[in-house]
């Protein structure tokens, strides 16, 4: 069982529901306070909502309801300068960061209707957003002097690509290979400090992403690319409880020894 996290304070990106909701609540449950961020608005390249600002206070809600504070605002990862404004309000209001779970990220999964936006949109919100993510927190978790982890989420995609002729599953491939890169690069910089940091790999977890019309479309067209992207196990697709659980145990001390990890998630989509 993984032990508790009591007095621990978690920076958590798109947070307002699926699995940034469903790990800010899994720590809170073992006693994180949460500062999170999330968009609240949609991406026009892409072809379906994001989150909203009622989700972003169902988060809180469901937060508080654990008895842990948190502080959650609107941002774009995108924006450098907004997530640092973001993180130093909590972080003056918590004193304290431990661990960072970069989780923002979005898919095109239809046609193309702008290539060149499409690749532009993904590339920036799961590979540069992820980058803005460690480079805001990086010095608050030196300076704790505590070590720390930095969990960035990647995707079965990071480790076992499919093939595509279009812009958003291309940059989507490509953003999640290259946040293994990226883990790999901040674990080995990191590491004197006693701060890990590892990448997980989910196959289709229920969120926003996947539930959607887009999505449906898709299904009910029997699209060749999206039923190639089957797990090993018979498991049709994961639960965003189903994360959270692994993280809660990534971020935990029982995890002390693991850094530079790539965590498959993924029912087995990856040995297929």
């Amino acid at each position: 069982m993984t032990g508790s996290l009591e007095a621990r304070v978690a920076f958590i990106t798109g947070v307002a529901r699926g699995q940034g909701r469903a790990h800010a609540v899994k720590l809170a449950s073992l006693g994180c306070d949460i500062i999170g961020i999330d968009i609240c608005e949609n991406i026009a390249s892409m072809a379906y909502p994001n989150a909203t600002f009622e989700d972003l206070e169902e988060t809180i809600a469901l937060v508080e309801k654990q008895d842990r504070r948190i502080l959650a605002r609107k941002g774009d990862v995108r924006d450098l300068e907004g997530m640092r404004a973001v993180f130093r309000e909590g972080y003056e209001q918590f004193g304290r960061l431990d661990i960072v779970l970069a989780n923002a990220g979005i898919v095109r999964m239809a046609d193309s209707v702008n290539p060149a936006q499409e690749w532009k949109d993904i590339i920036d919100v799961n590979l540069t957003g992820v980058w803005n993510t460690t480079q805001v927190t990086r010095q608050a978790l030196i300076d704790g002097g505590r070590g720390g982890v930095m969990v960035l989420t990647s995707s079965s995609a990071g480790i076992k690509a499919t093939g595509t002729p279009l812009a958003g599953g291309q940059a989507y491939n490509a953003s999640k290979r290259g946040v293994v890169a990226l883990m790999h690069t901040l674990a080995l910089d990191l590491a004197p400090h006693r701060i890990r940091v590892n990448t997980i790999h989910p196959t289709g977890v229920v969120s926003g992403m996947t539930q959607n019309d887009e999505m449906a479309g898709m299904i009910a067209a029997q699209d060749p690319g999206l039923m190639a992207m089957q797990n090993a196990l018979p498991i049709e697709i994961l639960q965003p409880e189903d994360i959270a659980n692994a993280v809660a145990f990534l971020v935990s001390d029982e995890a002390y020894y693991i850094t530079g990890l790539q965590f498959a998630l993924d029912a087995g989509f990856t040995i297929r």
